[in-house]
């Protein structure tokens, strides 16, 4: 039994992890999230979540964990062949919000599993489809003022006050918030990784 880490500061990552029955601890890691050139998105996402998990193998703070399994992601918006990620000020924030009116964007989530004293970083990737209604430019302004889209990629929170901005999705909802929790129970069973979970009633 593996004691599970999220090094991660995303309260709806640890939300996430909460529902589904996780128990958990968290750890602080800085990365630089800029996504290298050279790959395939989705390679580029998932290298991205490696190397958090890399980071985090090296802070001194996860000395504090025994026998534990490391979980990390990253999450960005795809519109085309242009990545949102979280916007640097409000003015960003209207333009991606303003590109994503009336059109259709994935957001893929990476996510890396690695158990201590392994050098097998398990990593894979989830997308899902969003389609966005045409917003207008009141409606943005009144969004962005809110505050809620200056943390989160592509500038909206799907479970908060963009989700009437939302007309359909194809793929997981959880995924879209940050977290895909079937990938990572997926990725756990094909390498036998168990983690203490609560009983759901």
């Amino acid at each position: 039994m593996h004691q599970l880490v999220l090094a991660s500061q995303s309260p709806r990552r640890k939300e996430l992890l909460e529902k589904a029955g996780f128990e958990f601890h968290t750890l602080t890691v800085e990365v630089s999230e800029i996504l290298e050139k050279n790959l395939t998105l989705e390679a580029s996402i998932m290298s991205l979540a490696r190397k958090k998990s890399q980071a985090a193998l090296d802070s001194p703070n996860l000395l504090n964990f025994k026998n534990f399994l490391l979980l990390t992601a990253d999450t960005v918006v795809a519109l085309e062949s242009d990545v949102l990620g979280k916007p640097g000020d409000g003015a960003q924030a209207v333009e991606f919000l303003s590109r994503l009116s009336g059109k259709t964007h994935r957001v893929i989530t990476a996510v890396c599993l690695v158990a201590e004293g392994s050098d097998n970083f398990a990593t894979d990737f989830c997308s899902t489809t969003v389609h966005f209604r045409k917003l207008s430019s009141l409606e943005i302004q009144d969004y962005v003022a809110s505050g809620e889209p200056m943390d989160k990629a592509g500038a909206y929170a799907i479970q908060g006050g963009a989700r009437k901005f939302v007309t359909s999705i194809e793929g997981p909802l959880d995924n879209v918030i940050g977290l895909p929790v079937s990938l990572i129970e997926k990725l756990m069973r094909e390498n036998g990784w168990t983690v203490r979970r609560k009983e759901l009633v």
